[in-house]
């Protein structure tokens, strides 16, 4: 697997816009913290698919939640979602029933808050992601290709 290094200069170095790569980073971001756990690089193969962003970068952005990250997001996660429903009480988890029906019964009280935070924690995610993402790419860009003599890649219609 590529160093983190070596990640971001690629990202910051494909022959997209500076928008188009930041959006591609910003879902990555949104992606990352997703409450459909287990499913974050199917989600990453599809939005690379569906709407031809760029992998490298949707990687990149998804890679924000990682091993050592995991642990904060799933309790910040949760604890939106519980604060956003007022539900200040942390159900108990009784072990004594351990059947598929019991373990349901027992999961169920977290999974909405955890489903409302996850998704309430994307889009912020995504939000603050995208003009940072677009800030850094854009001033790299320009540090680099005036140093390299190189030119810049084309300007997004819109932009």
């Amino acid at each position: 697997m590529p160093s983190l290094r070596t990640l971001l200069k690629q990202v910051l170095h494909l022959q997209e816009t500076p928008q188009r790569t930041a959006l591609a980073f910003s879902v990555g971001a949104a992606i990352a913290f997703c409450p459909f756990y287990g499913f974050h690089m199917i989600l990453v193969g599809f939005c690379t698919w569906a709407f031809k962003l760029n992998f490298v970068a949707l990687m990149a952005g998804a890679l924000v939640n990682n091993p050592w990250t995991l642990v904060p997001t799933l309790g910040a996660t949760y604890w939106v979602g519980a604060v956003l429903l007022n539900r200040p009480d942390v159900p108990s988890f009784s072990w004594d029933d351990l059947s598929f029906t019991g373990i349901y019964h027992q999961v169920m009280p977290y999974a909405v808050p955890f489903l409302v935070g996850g998704l309430v924690l994307s889009a912020v995610a995504a939000v603050i992601a995208y003009p940072i993402a677009l800030y850094v790419i854009t001033k790299y860009r320009r540090s680099h290709a005036a140093a390299a003599g190189e030119p810049l890649p084309p300007r997004d219609r819109l932009g």
